[in-house]
């Protein structure tokens, strides 16, 4: 049962930080323009077209670092499928313990091959789902646990009218 509780403060824990510290911008880049927010460097190396196998997708190449340091490349798309022609967006995802770097295509916006784009920055975000994770294990601990077994043993155990002989 403790362990239960503890995943619900890790739970709550990662609700707040995530609602409070949250950033989401939209902005407009071009290949090669880059935008800084929340200490990370968010760098358009370009758009291109790529084929799956039930849609066409455009493709965009987002370079993110920190202090100078590669954090990773990410490759979110915007795809029409074939059948119902409609666009669906596929968010470019990094995640972390203490963040999660979401990067989503949205549409052309010039000749230049400016796109509107969004950023995210999310931090604690999966503290929340370690912490309904936590709470799991800590329901699963507890209903194994032998003296909970026991007392609903005992109090099913007693006859009918035996409560309520003894309060005569």
């Amino acid at each position: 049962m403790t362990v239960a509780h503890m995943g619900i403060g890790v739970f709550i824990i990662g609700i707040i930080l995530t609602s409070l510290y949250s950033i989401e911008k939209d902005v407009r880049l071009a290949p090669g323009e880059s935008f800084s927010m929340a200490g990370y460097r968010f760098q358009l190396e370009g758009v291109s077209e790529v084929e799956g196998p039930n849609y066409v997708a455009n493709q965009g190449k987002m370079t993110v670092t920190k202090d100078g340091k590669l954090i990773g490349l990410m490759e979110p798309q915007k795809r029409i499928y074939r059948v119902q022609r409609m666009p669906m967006t596929e968010a470019a995802i990094d995640a972390g313990l203490t963040r999660d770097l979401f990067v989503a295509l949205g549409e052309p916006i010039d000749a230049q091959g400016a796109w509107s784009v969004r950023l995210y920055v999310k931090p604690y975000i999966r503290w929340i789902w370690l912490g309904a994770l936590i709470m799991a294990c800590g329901g699963l601990l507890a209903a194994t646990d032998r003296r909970y077994r026991l007392a609903r043993r005992s109090a099913t155990a007693l006859p009918a009218g035996s409560a309520t002989a003894g309060a005569a």
